[in-house]
């Protein structure tokens, strides 16, 4: 076959444009590409390929003939993912909808690829902050074997999409200019300030985006023993998610041996220069695929601790990228 059918559903969102930039950039061997979206952006034009495709509305008969499909999150997952999996695409999803689903993996490529190969129809693509944190988390845990994670993250306002990134530049103009500014994305004034509250509150005062990082950890590490902590904020960023994590090993492992060990880690780039003020920063993160890590140090208050700051495209590597990543390796595996 000399390509895939693959349609996107949420084409005209922000993660639907990442997800198109994505496929292009990795030529992703396309027969055929669909976009898909609500009856409100059905008719629009959008390039790809120097060819001008028609969004067309998402409905039930939308699969016939796709392969894959690519769902860039939101309700449209739990309307119509089952349809595309009647119809007999592969749905790799960016919702919550089927993250837990203990019939769906949930993937990560540089974590758990072989998952792929139990999926009945639907593959699930992790929260994007728990993304940023597995990847590096994984070939340490590998190597010593991770007890206990405390996570603080540093989340931009675009993880609230297009209208939590205008939100921001709005306020800001306006806390410049000495006028009013009334949030409406988010609980709070986002600009010149920071908000510990992502989601909704769940049990034991956590969020739902805190709980998300657990869970979907042990899901993917294969291990509901694991201990993981979080505390998600969100910051005055426009992209980019950065987290400060802080983990305990079975077996000891110095700063230099974990330094050594995320040098050769698929999708990660250590960025750990002190000396020359060089460290992992949301700017130097955006637009890229690797998640930056850097500040890596031994944490001596327990034993086998370590320290760590990682910061990471979440609209690339956090959705987009990784969802690509996942169809790639259904195509490598043979599984489409």
């Amino acid at each position: 076959m000399a390509g895939y059918s693959v349609c996107v559903v949420g084409a005209t969102g922000a993660v639907g444009q990442e997800i198109l930039k994505v496929l292009a950039e990795r030529k992703f061997p396309l027969a055929k590409l669909r976009l898909l979206a609500t009856a409100r952006s059905a008719g629009k034009k959008i390039t790809y390929g120097g060819e001008q495709l028609t969004v067309e509305e998402t409905r039930e008969s939308s699969f016939k003939g796709v392969d894959i499909a690519l769902f860039a999150g939101g309700a449209a997952s739990t309307e119509y993912a089952g349809a595309a999996k009647k119809a007999g695409a592969v749905v790799i999803d960016n919702s919550s909808a089927f993250r837990l689903d203990p019939e769906v993996p949930l993937v990560v490529p540089e974590v758990n690829p072989e998952d792929v190969r139990w999926h009945k129809g639907i593959i699930a693509n992790p929260n994007c902050s728990t993304i940023i944190m597995v990847v590096p988390l994984k070939p340490l845990h590998d190597a010593a074997g991770i007890k206990r994670v405390v996570v603080s993250t540093y989340q931009a306002a675009s993880g609230a999409g297009a209208a939590g990134m205008q939100e921001l530049l709005d306020q800001t103009r306006a806390v410049l200019e000495e006028r009013p500014c009334t949030p409406k994305t988010f609980a709070y004034q986002l600009a010149f300030n920071l908000i510990p509250h992502i989601d909704v509150f769940q049990e034991l005062g956590y969020t739902k985006e805190e709980w998300k990082m657990v869970r979907e950890t042990r899901k993917m590490f294969h291990d509901d023993s694991l201990r993981i902590t979080a505390t998600a904020v969100r910051i005055p960023v426009l992209r980019s998610h950065s987290e400060a994590i802080n983990l305990e090993t079975e077996k000891p492992l110095s700063a230099a041996q974990a330094r050594a060990i995320l040098s050769s880690a698929p999708g990660v780039v250590v960025v750990d220069d002190p000396d020359n003020k060089r460290y992992p920063m949301p700017i130097d993160a955006t637009g890229r695929d690797e998640v930056l890590v850097g500040r890596i140090r031994e944490d001596d208050t327990v034993d086998h601790g370590l320290n760590m700051f990682v910061a990471a495209d979440q609209l690339r590597k956090g959705a987009a990228t990784n969802a690509v990543q996942i169809a790639e390796l259904l195509v490598r595996e043979g599984l489409v």
